[in-house]
């Protein structure tokens, strides 16, 4: 819900790690499966990246702060 409140408010987010890193090719030797780092794999699922990068503006860090603070202050 907050992904698509941000995007529908000008502000790119993405799932850092769509897979959970137990669960990625490079990792396939471990035999790990899912399922088994049911934590892992819920916060691969849930984990927001927020823009973040060296040209990001001190305003456009209050801009996306202050998009937060506004989704939660309506859901509550």
């Amino acid at each position: 819900e907050l992904k698509r409140y941000l995007e529908e408010h000008g502000v790119g987010t993405a799932i850092h790690y769509p897979i959970p890193l137990h669960l990625q090719p490079a990792f396939a030797h471990l035999g790990y499966k899912p399922g088994d780092l049911p934590v892992a794999e819920q916060l691969s699922r849930e984990c927001l990246s927020l823009p973040l990068y060296p040209g990001l503006t001190e305003e456009e860090v209050k801009f996306v702060a202050d998009t937060i603070r506004k989704f939660f202050a309506r859901t509550r």
